[in-house]
């Protein structure tokens, strides 16, 4: 990690992620931008057009920076699809510029034009994803196209032009709520209060009782799970060669990361037994040859969401950490019994 980009980091952490705020002096300009966000809610709740066919969830987070969205989207297409279920995904497609849209994203398509996640997403899940910064556009072109019976929006909560069914709130365990503060004081897009209209929290890296009625952050919710994160195969960036993460344990790696909370991947680096060399890149990084050039004794070792970027030129020494959420039973009982009723009042 560089000087900057580690202070930086550790900036971040300090002003938004502390019990204190800094930044109280900039409040005129959280109250300003809360009240932008809530007059444009607004006018997008009430001129969105009518709701669509088939049931919609949305998977997003009120907090500003990585919260572990993506993995949890790419569980429930597979939670749905085991219940029959043929899944679309619908996602903005940041970082991604295509010469036009909608754009369905397949394992070949560039992330330069899809995006990083939505890459990911397509080839983690094998399901279809369509990419769209009008959601609901990408909406209609996945019905008129027959390619499912159900949208799941990827980082999708302040896009309220989409109707949606299911609303699923996201967090990083350790980092919470931040200091409790509207941006730029604090890292809420939304105020706390927003919480009481969305159906399910799931809180990520934070071990939970499997009691639907929890609290968790001051944040009173009937429906409040936990999420973890585990590594799940090491594999070779350029040949797909599958290896052990037991494979990490005393290896030097250099650890490559343009995502959004960084530190949750290092951790689990160092929990694996690896020596790990910090890089940090900001989040959606377009990655060039010489960000991934290593020592000789050392491993390049990358998440998912970056290597999608890095598949024309990656060295022999690059791999990639692939990890897969894990959720209570219980969560994905109440969760496919809450979608089933959705679809049931549609048809009704």
């Amino acid at each position: 990690m560089s000087a900057v980009q580690s202070a930086m980091s550790s900036l971040v952490e300090r002003l938004w992620y502390g019990s204190k705020r800094p930044l109280a002096f900039l409040a005129p300009l959280a109250w300003l931008y809360r009240s932008i966000s809530e007059t444009r809610r607004r006018a997008a709740w009430e001129g969105r057009n009518a709701s669509l066919p088939v049931p919609v969830i949305v998977v997003g987070n009120i907090t500003a920076g990585g919260t572990g969205k993506s993995p949890l989207t790419a569980w429930l297409v597979s939670e749905l699809a085991s219940a029959g279920w043929r899944p679309v995904i619908l996602s903005r497609g940041y970082g991604g510029d295509a010469d036009q849209y909608p754009l369905e994203v397949t394992a070949d398509t560039s992330a330069s034009k899809a995006g990083d996640e939505p890459v990911m997403l397509a080839l983690n899940t094998g399901y279809p994803v369509v990419v769209d910064p009008q959601r609901r556009r990408g909406a209609d072109y996945a019905l008129e196209n027959n390619l499912g019976d159900l949208l799941i929006c990827d980082d999708g909560l302040q896009h309220y032009k989409l109707p949606r069914d299911l609303e699923i709130s996201v967090f990083d365990g350790q980092r919470g709520i931040g200091n409790g503060a509207m941006i730029p004081v604090g890292p809420l897009r939304e105020p706390v209060s927003r919480l009481a209209s969305v159906d399910f929290i799931i809180v990520n890296g934070k071990e939970l009782s499997e009691s639907t009625v929890e609290r968790f952050a001051d944040v009173d919710h009937p429906a409040i799970y936990s999420m973890v994160l585990e590594p799940a195969a090491l594999i070779h960036l350029k040949s797909g060669k599958s290896g052990a993460v037991g494979d990490l344990n005393g290896k030097a790696v250099k650890a490559v990361a343009g995502i959004g909370n960084p530190a949750r991947f290092f951790g689990t680096l160092r929990a694996l037994g690896a020596e790990v060399n910090e890089t940090v890149f900001p989040d959606h990084h377009r990655f060039c040859p010489e960000d991934l050039i290593a020592d000789n004794d050392e491993m390049i070792v990358m998440t998912a969401k970056d290597a999608v970027k890095c598949r024309d030129f990656a060295p022999e020494n690059a791999w990639i950490l692939v990890v897969e959420a894990r959720l209570p039973d219980q969560f994905r009982d109440v969760f496919l019994d809450r979608v089933r009723q959705c679809s049931d009042a549609l048809i009704s």
